[in-house]
């Protein structure tokens, strides 16, 4: 009895591991046709899509050769460049670092390269002063299309009233009109406190729109021999990066009530002296440096006085300073560029 219940039990277990492995077997081949027919299927879209692809494209059935493929390549690489370029030239516009006038020409600016450009400095009811200086040493006919056979061009430099288009703007529009040798800077209101900020936006008008190897700021008091500042210019013509004028340093004034006062006094340090510059009645700088206070327009820090202001622009870069005694108007030496009157 225990035999045959032994032998029992062992066909049942065989019979149940053979029902097994025949599970087994039935769920691998399943799984195996199922895998195939997935990949099957994946084949078939991956060659539906490459042959979609090939339709767009045109490399299916190539109309070109390869050499052609490569310079249309090359041509649209070009025409990228290109496009970086005029983006990066209509930026340094923007900046100032190109003048506009090599870029258009309206028939009011001459492209011919000057010598320099003189910014008379002036005010409202100073046109008794305007008009000695146009008989005594103004080029005959320096308009803003016309300068002089040396090649320097010299204009009066003022801005608006502060009630724009009052009496004092009228007055000045029609002397511009009669003489044409004003510039007018429109967005800046005449005052005296914001003399430095006019010379300023001078030089940057001036390299915006002459072409010239200086420019020079003069004061409306002051007579100028043409010629000699001429033969000055022409010796320093070698040098890119110049400032000239009467060197000097002098008090930094902290009274309030003083007529020289700075506000900005205690900059300048205990000694309350200022850093040595070119004396207000006249100086000259290089284009590249009119170039250098246009493009850095915004964050040049104007003084009190324009002539502490230009000098500060140019104390922390590589220029030349060049002192000329011939540009000290209140001294007269041999050969003098300028006489206070």
């Amino acid at each position: 009895m225990r035999s045959r219940g032994s032998q029992s039990r062992l066909s049942g277990s065989s019979f149940g591991f053979r029902i097994s492995n025949l599970m087994l077997s039935m769920i691998a081949t399943m799984a195996t046709i199922y895998v195939a027919g997935r990949l099957w299927q994946d084949a078939e879209n991956r060659a539906y899509l490459i042959q979609e692809l090939d339709k767009s494209t045109g490399e299916g059935q190539s109309a070109i050769s390869v050499d052609d493929t490569l310079k249309v390549i090359a041509c649209r690489e070009q025409q990228k460049k290109l496009s970086a370029l005029e983006m990066e030239l209509t930026a340094a516009r923007q900046e100032g670092f190109i003048p506009k006038y090599s870029l258009e020409n309206d028939g009011t600016h001459s492209k011919k390269k000057l010598l320099a450009v003189i910014g008379i400095i002036t005010t409202f009811g100073r046109k008794k002063n305007r008009d000695a200086i146009r008989k005594a040493w103004m080029p005959i006919g320096a308009m803003k299309n016309s300068a002089d056979k040396r090649g320097i061009l010299v204009q009066f430099v003022i801005g608006r009233s502060a009630n724009r288009g009052d009496s004092l703007d009228r007055e000045i529009d029609k002397e511009s009109g009669q003489t044409n040798d004003f510039i007018i800077l429109d967005n800046l209101v005449e005052a005296l406190e914001e003399r430095a900020k006019k010379v300023k936006s001078f030089f940057i008008h001036a390299v915006e729109n002459w072409d010239a190897e200086f420019y020079a700021k003069v004061n409306d008091d002051v007579y100028v021999n043409v010629d000699a500042l001429g033969a000055v210019l022409a010796t320093h013509l070698d040098k890119p990066r110049v400032y000239i004028g009467c060197m000097k340093s002098g008090k930094v004034f902290s009274e309030p009530t003083h007529k020289w006062y700075e506000p900005d006094w205690w900059k300048f340090g205990d000694g309350k002296s200022y850093f040595r510059h070119a004396s207000g009645e006249i100086y000259v700088i290089s284009r590249a440096l009119a170039q250098f206070t246009a493009i850095n327009r915004f964050i040049l820090h104007t003084y009190a006085h324009d002539d502490i202001s230009a000098g500060s622009w140019f104390i922390g870069i590589d220029v030349k300073h060049i002192d000329e005694r011939k540009f000290c108007c209140s001294s007269w030496v041999p050969g003098a560029i300028c006489a206070a009157v």
